[in-house]
């Protein structure tokens, strides 16, 4: 957002238009001590497990494991990492106070072709000396990948980037749905959809099954690249999530597609959709 080398707007100029103090821009983080980063590694593979751990049964995991931890270092490590316990909620709520929430509109829903329905979600991603966050935008019906982004922090902005990348590549979907998170509710990220007439969908609070299919994606890119390199540092992590993604969309087998890959299923429906006689009804 900031380029400390602009000649025509002075760094002062560019914080005071974001409302930002320069302090803030010249502030580096301190980041976590290396157990904390060890636990938060450890949270996240046995989240993707058992997606219904609160930090009351992850802290009985870890104590379990050899880790002697109490359960508010816990709960401040899932709240960091962006982890909630899936769970059925009897009353649900907005993430932030001034967001709207909108309504889920997938229930009995036929999602049969390509660009009719996308989804997105953030996960976090452990680093050697720290941890990012990855967003990806999806094609529901094919699986396919549309656009990601790595991001140090979970401001909506990288949010934004993912989603207008993937409107410039692929156009425009009829639906597009998220969880609650208060990233999605953002203005910014809503004022986006709507702009393009995208009706808005989003899941109820701690229904992980509305987005089921990002939820298998994080698994798969977990198990199948990240746990097993370990990554030294962000353009590490960026470089291989970059080519697993490439083998995910353009070569990795889905079982739901007869072996086909996403890519695949994803050109072959937009091209049945072209050349039917048929007009589609939305």
């Amino acid at each position: 957002m900031i380029d400390p080398h602009n000649k025509t707007l002075s760094l002062s100029h560019q914080c005071q238009l974001l409302i930002l103090s320069r302090s803030s821009w010249y502030y580096e983080p301190k980041g976590e001590n290396p157990l904390n980063l060890t636990l938060m590694g450890l949270i996240d593979e046995q989240f993707l497990k058992t997606p219904y751990y609160g930090s009351r049964q992850m802290v009985r995991h870890l104590i379990r494991t050899g880790y002697c931890v109490g359960r508010k270092r816990i709960r401040r490590l899932m709240r960091l990492m962006g982890l909630e316990a899936i769970y059925q909620s009897p009353k649900t709520s907005a993430p932030h106070p001034d967001h709207k929430v909108y309504p889920y509109l997938l229930k009995g829903l036929e999602v049969n072709r390509s660009n009719q329905v996308w989804c997105t979600d953030i996960t976090y991603i452990p680093i050697k000396r720290g941890f990012l966050y990855l967003v990806v935008i999806m094609d529901w019906f094919s699986r396919k990948v549309l656009s990601w982004r790595l991001s140090n922090t979970l401001d909506v902005e990288f949010c934004c980037e993912a989603l207008e990348e993937a409107i410039h590549l692929y156009g425009v979907p009829e639906i597009f749905n998220t969880d609650q998170g208060s990233q999605f509710t953002s203005f910014l990220f809503t004022a986006i959809l709507k702009s393009h007439q995208i009706k808005i969908s989003m899941d109820g609070k701690g229904r992980w099954m509305d987005n089921v299919f990002v939820e298998r994606l994080w698994r798969s890119l977990k198990y199948e690249c990240v746990y097993l390199y370990h990554f030294s540092n962000g353009l590490e992590a960026k470089s291989e999530i970059s080519s697993w993604i490439s083998h995910y969309n353009l070569t990795r087998p889905h079982s739901s597609f007869d072996g086909q890959s996403p890519d695949e299923v994803y050109i072959k429906n937009l091209k049945r959709i072209r050349s039917s006689p048929m007009k589609l009804a939305a």
